[in-house]
Order: C-alpha cells, then sequence, then structure tokens
C-alpha cells in the first residue's frame, strides 16, 4: 500500500521540490553558458582535469557508423570496458563489459552479447537515442574502474558510486549508490540501485533506501548497510567542492568512484541533479541550501574553506538517525515473515 505526504508536510521537513529546485536554485545560480562542460561528459574529462582531478582513463571515441564498423580489432585489446553516450542522461545508454568468453562480451548481471549487440548500442549512441534532446552524439569507450574491496559486500557485480550535491562551492549533501541484479550492475536509483544517505562530515551511511523505500540490508547480499564508512571521504568532499571553481555551475551534482588502484575517480557533473537524495538521507535539502544562501560570498576562497565549514555545519549527530535503522530492520523483518507466510499457505 503506497503512502503519500502533502506538499505542506514535506516543505516543513526542509524537503526541496523539484519546480522551487529548478526556479529557485539551477536557474539562478547555473549559467546556461556552462551547460556544455557538464552535458558532454568528453568535455567534462578534459576540464576537470584543470582541477587535478582523476577521470577513468579515455581509450575510444567513436564519432560515425563508419568507426562502428571498423571497432572490432580495437575492442579485441580490452576484456572490461565501459561504452558511454557523451550527452547521455540517467544512466540510459551505458553498457558496462565485465569480462570476455571466447566471441562473447559479458555483461555485470552475467549475459552475454555479441559484436553486433556492442555495435548496436553504439549505433543507437551516435544516432542520439539517448542524447539530449535527441540529437546525434557522441560514445565512448573508458576504462572499467575497479571498485575498492569495501563495497565487495554491499554491491552487486557492478562498481558503486558517490553523489555529492555542491552548492555554491560547498558540499551540501551526499549519497552511495549500490548496484543491485534489478539495476543490472548499474549504480543508477531508478533501475533499482540502493540509495544510501551519508553523513557529510565523515561518510559514515545514516540511512538507506530502493526504490523509495527504506531498508536495512543490501537486498542481493543480504550485508547490513548500517555500518559503511565511505573511505577517502574527506578527499570526494575536497574534490567535488573543486568541480565548482573550474565550471562555475552554482548548484551541481559531482559523481564519484572509489577506484581499487587510483583512489577517488570523476565520473560525471550534473547541472540538474535529481532530488531522491534526500530520500536516500531520510533529510530536506532546503535548509541547508538556506544556510550557505546565507554566507558572505567572501567567506571562504578555497575548496578546504569549504569543506570544512561544510562539515561543521551539516554534521549528523552520532546516532541521530539510529531509529531509521532500527524502523527499516524491524520493516525488513516483517516483509520477510510475510512472505514466507505467503508460501507456507500456497503449499
Amino acid at each position: 500500500m503506497t503512502t503519500w505526504s502533502s506538499p505542506f508536510r514535506l516543505w516543513r521537513h526542509g524537503v526541496l521540490g523539484m519546480n522551487a529546485r529548478n526556479v529557485a536554485y539551477i536557474s539562478r545560480y547555473n549559467a546556461r553558458s556552462r551547460y556544455p562542460l557538464v552535458d558532454d561528459k568528453l568535455k567534462t574529462k578534459l576540464v576537470v582535469r584543470k582541477a587535478s582531478v582523476t577521470v577513468p582513463d579515455l581509450l575510444l571515441v567513436i564519432r560515425t557508423q563508419h568507426e562502428i564498423e571498423q571497432i572490432d580489432s580495437v575492442l579485441a585489446n580490452y576484456d572490461k570496458f565501459v561504452i558511454k553516450p557523451a550527452q547521455g542522461s540517467g544512466g540510459k545508454g551505458i553498457l558496462v563489459i565485465v569480462g570476455r568468453e571466447g566471441e562473447y562480451f559479458v555483461k555485470a548481471s552475467g549475459a552475454k552479447l555479441t559484436a553486433v549487440d556492442v555495435k548496436r548500442d553504439l549505433s543507437n549512441i551516435t544516432s542520439g537515442l539517448y542524447s539530449l534532446g535527441g540529437k546525434p552524439d557522441v560514445a565512448f569507450v573508458e576504462s572499467l574502474v575497479v571498485a575498492e574491496k569495501t563495497f565487495e559486500h554491499i554491491s552487486y557485480e557492478g562498481v558503486p558510486d558517490i553523489r555529492i550535491i555542491v552548492f555554491k562551492g560547498y558540499p551540501v549533501m551526499g549519497m552511495l549508490r549500490l548496484p543491485t541484479r534489478e539495476s543490472d550492475g548499474k549504480a543508477n536509483l531508478h533501475q533499482g540501485a540502493v540509495g544510501v544517505g551519508l553523513d557529510i562530515a565523515s561518510g559514515r551511511s545514516i540511512a538507506a533506501v530502493q526504490h523509495n523505500r527504506p531498508i536495512f540490508r543490501h537486498p542481493d547480499t543480504g550485508y547490513p548497510l548500517s555500518d559503511i564508512v565511505v573511505p577517502h571521504w574527506r578527499s570526494l568532499m575536497t574534490l567535488a567542492s573543486r568541480c565548482y571553481d573550474v565550471t562555475r555551475l552554482g548548484y551541481l551534482g559531482a559523481d564519484f568512484v572509489l577506484d581499487a588502484k587510483h583512489g577517488p575517480m570523476l565520473l560525471e557533473l550534473n547541472a540538474r541533479p535529481g532530488l531522491s537524495i534526500q530520500i536516500a538521507n531520510n533529510t530536506g535539502l532546503r535548509p541547508r541550501l538556506k544556510a550557505v544562501e546565507a554566507l558572505d560570498e567572501l567567506s571562504h576562497f578555497t575548496a578546504e574553506e569549504r569543506v570544512d565549514w561544510s562539515i561543521e555545519h551539516f554534521a549528523t549527530a552520532a546516532g541521530g538517525q539510529s531509529d531509521f535503522w532500527e524502523t527499516a530492520s524491524a520493516a525488513e523483518t516483517g516483509t520477510v515473515r510475510q512472505h514466507e507466510q505467503e508460501k507456507e499457505e500456497v503449499a
């Protein structure tokens, strides 16, 4: 049974709605002239390097159908890689290959693809099937990130990523996104990945949801989500803050992965980050955004200073979300018992 909250109740809890986000923050603080820097992932790679932000290695760029037909010999050199549309959104068009079995390419889910399947995905990308506005696009192939072992018990096949919302250079909210079998190994909440809210001061987990519903354990591994601490958290916060210095986008989302060898790496930037991060954190964005707006423009000059301020003002009190985990655990236990009873009745 679905329950609904009134807009007034959400407002009282500090939840930022889509219209308010678009008008009060995106339109006001994100100049349209700066959008190409983040809407095109290839441009993003070049731009963030100026801020000493590490990104996955670029292996190949495909612009035409002719290049697609000639790709077999190139891909033969790689067992693991990721294909992405330069101007895609919402995770659409991304193809993650985790290995090879003979002539087949193996996805995170275990599904096997032929070279024809891979070429079809590339053709769809270049034709603009996944691009903003449906315009012809560019496909690119980059190295597959090898996730840190910290996440091996709380992720299914794919690589988890970390989304940090940055407002005027100040990190205001963070979330860890965990791939599941349902999401086909992708860290995309709309496709069934798990969203884990993170304490802005320490990177520890404070809440978790799947399909906007509270959960206590990863749905595939069964591992508890209440004791996660994201490594390199301070570095991630600082890198996210630097992305503002480079793009000058006042309201943005920075997506990172933690590579086992290279540490924090930027995946992409988003000038229109979604709002589900509030559900994952069990906390509204609006009070934090208002607190940053109230600051003097010259309060903090460096990314490190902005991070210090965010940690001081947006930290979650120790034990502050203990009620969430207790409720999520109880709800999960009740659901399991209900399913067991239904099975017994059927039997």
